[in-house]
């Protein structure tokens, strides 16, 4: 299918690259969320991504930051994307938009609504119109902020994409879906590249192969694989037969890889996270690292080139010197192809497995080799070596012995013409990047010795240290090489070689962390607002909870019940049977058995739920790990007799007979490992009933009946049945070096007759912002498990904003300042976390006040804030 490349407004794309600004252009992209920052601080950051040499933005939109509730729009103070937008172009930056509807970005629900999961028939990223209706509305408040500030007329905004990475997801009518999205740009008059990423190389999964949208592709290798060139070329390939660029709008964030990338044919390159930010409030997501749960943290920090808290990292200085590179070639690498290598390379360190290179215009060659270790070999080869020394390595380019230094990816030049720079001749060989060039001089930057070939003279510069560049001459030109240190600080360079350094950035040096033990304990808690009564406990969302807590309570008759049997709870629950509060249940909705021996005769229950962040991600192995899913109790039964069902299987599959032999649950033997087998048998109840299938390894199926069949798996290896008879039938893969396989059927009665209550994000932040007595306290403060404590803090002083970091078990701090919530620390027995530090939560500048809520939770150690650390983060 055809894809319209080139456009009038300005901008276009083909398999040369892209061009606007009046010629072709080479666009490194960092990832910089407005929601993830201060107001006061946009300017600051952006200010830093242009100064890293990087030309453009991508930003999120996440439609749930701006709907706060059903038809309740914010577009203000931290929400105003527009100015965010406008001061990007101020700035000198190109901002690719990314509204979604769905962004994933470790986002709360991947910025999906959290009501829309209240209608069961509609039907999140499907071509399904009660889905595309709340779109629509969503993109008839984005859509035309981004339409007015479009390249090149009235804006940054050269590039809108559509969607995220649709090809993880199971979108029924791909085509469809995608169209309805290119068509409501189209009627918003977007004229701006549309683009849909892929995270998994499936360029028509995400793209539907819908005319007019653009594929783009999502990298994230491992940095150290010899392997990324091909894989990279391929895409290029496959884009160029189409006549469209190599555009990447996500990978790793190391520049050594991003170089190969570059040499490997990609237009655009856009490593996600280079800057940094904070999850405030309740916006964080709970999704799938490899582990059903994982939490996001309240720094949202994946090691990019600029920390949270602005710092800027080693690979900031990187990011300076290649855009230096490019800048430095120009044209002639923005309008560069892909080609073989071409030029023979041997190492003696390991290396990539086929090393890239790119065709220049108008001549030469541009040739990435990465050194992948720390090590020098013993031997050549193009594979990995395995040596013995350290620092630096030897490459063998087109017969000519150079340094590389281990953990670099020098781009060399090869035949290179020198008549643009104002030289007749060509650069036969360049072993460190050029990073300036004018008449008479060339400037390189390198840690180890340089290489340079001008025609047939051959010159190897020493090695430069920072402050001490170094010269020689070949062929009438000065060459130059400096130090890395020096060439992120080049201002200028004389015909002679005299170079121009800007002054070092002043040292800076953080103080100690100082504690902090005095707070004043609020008397008062924050109220509850009363959600009546409810046969079986009601989700959050539907008491009106998209962000916040609510509460269950009710009572029960627990005699001669052993255990309590707890189905779809998520996210985080704290439960009390009886007056004993239970360890803090994080299972994302999946079942959880209760032991109460010790209770009996009737009973309070009660139940404190809190949303931690809905799906950012499909994870089919929990159901509050499912895009869309709600969040709530679940549904609590009392267990009221259990049997073993493990026997009297009937067999069916591989040389299974009639009539069906009869054997317990797994039990057929058989010589071909992995084909299905399927056991089938009758199971009764007279109340409802949870089947258990324990020893669960490889996913199964389960069928009831003649229902769709249900996949059971070892995070869940459950299935719910009503009062009756069923003939059940599960399929599994025949393993017989598996565990034993049991089945166990436990009859269910519902607990009932709930009350709730609710708090959401806005009562929570009402009460920590009012002005409220209190009476001093010292740290450290023990807690009861379930009891909360609210605390106001006196904080000092700090240009660069604080780092507060709870020291203390079994609990969990929410802190409140600036009238807005900051974020959520866990101390003790907890989930998982993943992004950045999980300990801290940051207190931007000018964020007056210190609010924090801390709950005891029931675990291993008894509740207790010892003590709270302030650091500075200026």
């Amino acid at each position: 299918m055809s894809h319209p490349t080139t456009l009038d407004q300005g901008i276009a794309l083909d398999a040369r690259g892209i061009r606007f600004e009046g010629g072709p252009q080479l666009v490194l992209c960092a990832s910089l969320f407005y929601f993830r920052l201060p107001r006061e601080q946009w300017r600051a950051r952006l200010a830093q991504v242009r100064a890293s040499g990087y030309t453009c933005v991508d930003v999120y939109l996440p439609w749930n930051f701006h709907e706060t509730a059903p038809g309740r729009w914010s577009f203000e103070g931290r929400r105003d994307v527009a100015a965010f937008l406008d001061l990007a172009q101020e700035e000198g930056l190109y901002v690719i938009a990314r509204p979604g509807p769905y962004i994933c970005s470790e986002w709360d629900g991947g910025a999906l609504p959290a009501w829309l999961g209240l209608d069961p028939q509609l039907r999140v990223r499907q071509h399904e119109p009660r889905f595309l209706d709340r779109v629509t509305a969503w993109f008839d408040q984005a859509l035309p902020l981004l339409a007015e500030r479009q390249y090149p007329a009235n804006g940054p905004v050269i590039m809108v994409q559509l969607e995220n990475e649709l090809d993880f997801f199971d979108c029924e009518d791909r085509t469809g879906y995608l169209t309805a999205l290119r068509d409501q740009a189209v009627r918003h008059g977007i004229t701006v590249p549309l683009i849909a990423c892929s995270g998994q190389g499936d360029l028509e999964g995400a793209t539907g192969d819908v005319p007019g949208v653009v594929p783009a592709c999502n990298f994230y290798p491992d940095d150290d694989s010899p392997h990324i060139e091909p894989e990279v070329r391929r895409y290029a390939e496959l884009l160029a037969e189409r006549d469209l660029p190599l555009l990447i709008t996500e990978t790793n964030r190391r520049h050594r890889t991003l170089r190969r990338l570059l040499a490997s044919g990609a237009s655009l390159i856009a490593p996600y996270l280079q800057s940094s930010g904070w999850n405030f409030g309740y916006t964080p997501s709970a999704g799938n690292w490899g582990r059903p749960g994982n939490l996001m943290s309240h720094g949202y920090d994946f090691g990019g080139y600029v920390s949270s808290t602005g710092t800027e990292r080693p690979e900031y200085a990187e990011a300076q010197i290649l855009a230096r590179v490019i800048d430095t070639l120009g044209p002639r690498l923005a309008l560069a192809t892909p080609t073989g290598p071409h030029t023979p390379v041997t190492t003696d360190f390991p290396t990539s497995s086929s090393p890239s290179a790119l065709r220049l215009d108008g001549g030469g060659r541009l040739l990435a080799v990465p050194h992948l270790g720390t090590r020098t070999g013993t031997g050549t080869g193009t594979g990995a070596g395995t040596g013995t020394g350290t620092g630096t390595g030897t490459a063998v380019v087109n017969g000519v012995p150079v340094a590389v230094a281990a953990d670099s990816c020098p781009l060399m030049l090869v035949d290179v013409p020198l008549r643009p720079w104002g030289h007749d001749g060509t650069l036969t060989l360049a072993s460190a990047d050029l990073v300036a060039a004018g008449e008479g001089a060339l400037v390189f930057s390198s840690e180890v010795p340089v290489t340079v070939v001008v025609g047939d003279t051959r010159v190897v510069i020493p090695a430069p240290a920072a402050g001490a560049p170094r010269r020689a001459t070949a062929a009438g030109l000065t060459l130059v090489a400096l130090a890395p240190a020096d060439a992120v600080r080049l201002r200028s360079t004389d015909r002679n070689g005299t170079v121009r350094l800007d002054a070092p950035a002043p040292a800076r040096h953080a103080p100690a962390p100082v504690a902090v033990r005095r707070a004043r304990r609020r008397a008062d808690t924050a109220p509850e607002r009363a959600a009546g009564r409810h046969e079986l406990p009601p989700t959050l969302e539907s008491l009106g909870v998209y962000r916040g807590r609510g509460t269950y309570r009710t009572t029960t008759d627990l005699t001669g019940v052993d255990e309590l049997l707890l189905v779809g709870a998520a996210d985080i629950v704290d439960l009390s049977v009886a007056g004993r509060a239970r360890p803090t249940i994080a299972d994302f909705g999946a079942t959880r058995r209760i032991d109460v021996r010790e209770a009996t005769g009737s009973v309070d229950v009660e139940a404190v739920v809190e949303i931690w962040g809905h799906a950012n991600f499909d994870d089919a192995r929990l159901p509050a790990l499912r895009l869309g899913a709600l969040r709530g109790l679940g549904t609590l039964w009392t267990v009221r007799e259990t049997a073993d069902v493990s026997a009297l299987w009937s067999v069916h599959g591989h040389w299974a007979g009639r009539p069906a032999p009869l054997r317990e649950l797994g039990g057929w033997s058989s010589t071909r490992v992995g084909l299905p087998v399927t056991y089938t048998r009758e199971i009764r109840s007279a109340t409802a009933a949870a089947l258990h299938l324990k020893g669960v390894v490889e996913p199964l199926r389960v069928t009831v009946a003649d229902s769709e069949p249900h996949t059971v798996h070892a995070e869940d290896p459950w299935v719910l049945l009503p009062a009756g008879t069923h003939r059940v039938s599960v399929t599994l893969p025949h393993h017989p070096s598996g565990g034993g396989l049991r089945a166990e059927l436990l009859g269910l009665d519902p607990v009932t007759d709930w009350t709730c209550s609710a708090q959401d994000d806005d009562q929570l932040t009402g009460f920590a912002t009012e002005a409220t007595p209190g009476q001093e306290v010292l740290l450290p403060l023990a807690l009861a498990p379930g009891e909360e404590a609210w605390l106001d803090v006196d904080l000092p002083a700090s240009h660069g904003g604080l780092l507060l970091r709870p020291d203390g078990t079994q609990v969990r701090v929410t802190g409140w300042a600036g009238g807005e919530c900051v974020g959520r620390v866990w101390a003790g027995d907890r989930p998982d976390f993943s992004g950045g530090d999980a300990n801290v939560l940051w207190i931007p500048p000018g964020w007056s006040g210190l609010t924090l809520l801390v709950r005891g939770a029931a675990g291993p150690e008894v509740p207790e804030l010892r003590t709270l650390w302030l650091e500075s983060s200026d």
